[in-house]
């Protein structure tokens, strides 16, 4: 059953059409994922699913009785006129729980009275049983997980609401629905505020969310792990595609494939039937001719004012609905060479939405070290930020330099360009180095500057070929004109990035370079960086890149920079096994008086916890083999079914398998990754 139904939505402002014809409906247990470019609707089509705003045309049907939660990407005025404390706050949503738990103990003590009667035990018995069932006993362990789930502190519980920050306000309105537990959660990039383990703690929650999602985000990664159908928004409507983020991706070039493909084989029968007409229009089949000409011109005229993608699949009958008048009375106004020019033009389908074309080449190769230190201090006079023992980076590598904020990332930059020096220790550089910087707050860009201006400022080259360069970056028209101070979070980025395009440089630092790109330009930008010819310093909180593109994982953590050698999905299997080994690690609790157990059962219990360790790890080993073999043979069996679906050209098929292949061969990399630590680890025992 569906939770939200919504018809041929429509959004337009005067005579601009921001989009139309949306039409979607969401499941009770949706988890629902929308993107595409900024500007395309994405938060006008939330606030009309949620009620808030109407739409210009459609309608919306949502279930009865059914609760939404919404969460806007800014909350500042989200608590106006309330003065309480955050822990307050939510509180207010367990009143009723709460009156139920004074009844109780009003029951209590007129008991403890000596008030003894049945009728008094059977209503105290009943509305505690009530009590239990409603979850009174824990509602405010709630609360406390969900607020220290999003970063908030014991010390931020008790500050009073008009006392936040927009940040934190949007946090708390955060917790307050997750609390609240609508049957329809809507949530506009919320992951903007958190960091790094809120995001993760949110994405375990909303695995276990039990309703409906509709998300927004950029945030890639966190699409992956919090959603299973994916809406990718356009002008003129939307495609559904099932999935979390990595599937959809897979399943959006297969469908581009198959459209590109149907669209060749309509426009060579398109070109059949004009070479029919060509030979027999005056000829004695002339009327079969200029029948053929009579229907195909409605056809390219559907096409052409429809575009591939609107008018494919649907019959003349349907066609002739959804044309404009104008289009609709057209009927013998062809001749062949117009009809030859519009087959000609014929829209291909559309495919990626307009992004970034950017390419990023070194002129020269660097030395094989690119980067080498050695008892290294970062920080500043009186206040050392974090130490490291020994880095080394090598030639083509790319290192992701992850930590919270405020740890030291942005300094130990500064350092590395020679802005600031170490505390102690030494930095080196390799030889024949050419650095490129991607700031992340972009204080390399002259506010006062037109974007032309800025451009020039670095790099010469005439003005026609500098608006050519700078309409790859999706500056054009007037906007190379404005100003670098009135450009948006994302139309710095792209011009920084501009910029850094033009440097040849061999050794890329780049300090949050997805910060405010939309999805297709941040898919862009991870191409072109895996494409790189050169070696990459990524500080970032984007997972999914880090994920794409990091051999070394450098994690600042407690004023330490420890140095994991692998991918990023290597790194989280090892940080979980390290948790898991702590907790199996801990000491013994001490007896309740104090003392240690020194009668020996204390190592009793270690012997005993080690044996259960080693027949748990070799189980563990023993089922990964038959994991791996079992995977190893899917893959054997997917690779023929993909060998004979393309073989008969089975594009729907061809698009399954190759999702199925690629979840498979995924699978089989974590079990073998995972086989070998494990072997690894027992040798080294």
């Amino acid at each position: 059953m569906a939770i939200l139904n919504a018809h041929g939505l429509s959004q337009s402002f005067g005579d601009f059409d921001l989009f139309s014809g949306v039409t979607v409906s969401i499941p009770n247990d949706g988890k629902v994922g929308l993107v595409g470019p900024n500007g395309i609707g994405k938060t006008t089509l939330l606030l009309m699913l949620a009620g808030i705003n109407q739409p210009s045309a459609g309608a919306i049907h949502w279930a009865r009785g059914s609760r939404i939660g919404y969460l806007p990407q800014e909350s500042a005025d989200a608590f106006n006129g309330r003065t309480h404390t955050v822990f307050d706050e939510m509180l207010i949503l367990f009143a009723d729980l709460r009156r139920v738990e004074e009844k109780l103990r009003r029951l209590e003590n007129e008991m403890a009275d000596g008030a003894d009667s049945e009728e008094l035990f059977a209503d105290y018995s009943a509305l505690l049983e009530q009590f239990e069932l409603d979850g009174g006993y824990g509602y405010e362990t709630r609360i406390k997980q969900v607020l220290q789930g999003l970063g908030f502190s014991q010390e931020d519980w008790r500050l009073p609401l008009p006392h936040l920050s927009g940040g934190q306000k949007t946090r708390a309105l955060l917790a307050r629905l997750l609390l609240e537990k609508p049957d329809l959660l809507i949530l506009d990039e919320p992951t903007n505020h958190l960091d790094v383990s809120a995001i993760e703690w949110l994405e375990s929650a909303l695995r276990l969310w039990d309703g409906a999602l509709l998300i927004v985000s950029h945030d890639r990664y966190f699409l992956d792990k919090a959603v299973n159908v994916i809406w990718e928004m356009g002008r003129t409507g939307m495609e559904s595609y099932r999935g979390n983020y990595s599937a959809y991706v897979q399943q959006r070039q297969a469908r581009w494939e198959q459209r590109l493909q149907e669209f060749e084989t309509e426009k060579e029968r398109l070109e059949k039937e004009l070479d029919y007409i060509k030979r027999n229009i005056a000829g004695q089949r002339t009327q079969m001719a200029k029948g053929k000409l009579s229907r195909i011109t409605r056809e390219l005229t559907a096409i052409h004012e429809l575009g591939f993608d609107g008018a494919r699949g649907k019959s003349w009958s349907a066609l002739s609905g959804e044309l404009g008048p104008d289009a609709r009375s057209t009927r013998h106004s062809m001749s062949v060479a117009e009809a030859a020019e519009a087959i000609k033009t014929l829209p291909r389908p559309s495919g990626r939405h307009r992004t970034l074309n950017l390419r990023l080449q070194s002129d020269l190769r660097s030395g094989n070290i690119v980067l080498r230190a050695q008892d290294l201090n970062i920080g500043y006079p009186g206040a050392r930020l974090f130490t490291a023992d020994e880095i080394e980076l090598r030639r083509l590598e790319c290192a992701a330099l992850i930590g919270p904020n405020g740890s030291g990332k942005t300094t130990f930059l500064k350092t590395l360009l020679g802005q600031m020096p170490p505390l102690a220790g030494k930095l080196e550089p390799g030889a024949s180095l050419k650095i490129g910087y991607f700031a992340q707050a972009h204080e390399q860009l002259n506010p006062a500057n037109s974007v032309m201006e800025e451009l020039t400022r670095h790099h010469e080259m005439f003005i026609s070929e500098a608006r050519d360069y700078l309409a790859k970056f999706l500056f054009q028209g007037d906007d190379v004109f404005k100003p670098v101070s009135a450009l948006s979070g994302g139309e710095r980025g792209r011009l920084a990035l501009a910029i850094l395009a033009l440097e040849g440089a061999n050794f890329l630092v780049l300090d949050e370079p997805t910060n405010h790109l939309d999805i297709p330009a941040q898919e862009t930008l991870q191409e072109v960086l895996e494409q790189f010819d050169g070696t990459i310093l990524l500080v970032s909180h984007d997972r999914y890149l880090v994920d794409r593109l990091a051999t070394q994982i450098w994690e600042l953590d407690d004023g330490r920079l420890t140095i994991f050698t692998g991918p990023y999905q290597e790194y989280l299997a090892a940080r979980e096994a390290g948790a898991e080994q702590a907790v199996e690690q801990a000491p013994v609790k001490k007896s309740d008086n104090g003392r240690g157990h020194d009668n020996g059962r204390a190592r009793d219990n270690g012997r005993a916890l080690s044996k259960n360790a080693r027949q748990k790890r070799d189980a563990q080993l023993a089922e990964l083999e038959v994991t791996i073999s079992r995977l190893e043979k899917r893959l054997a069996e997917l690779g023929e079914a993909l060998q004979a679906a393309s073989a008969a050209q089975t594009f729907d098929k061809i698009q399954a398998l190759s999702i199925e292949y690629a979840e498979a061969e995924q699978q089989l990399e974590t079990a073998i990754a995972a086989w070998e630590k494990m072997v690894h680890e027992q040798t080294v025992a």
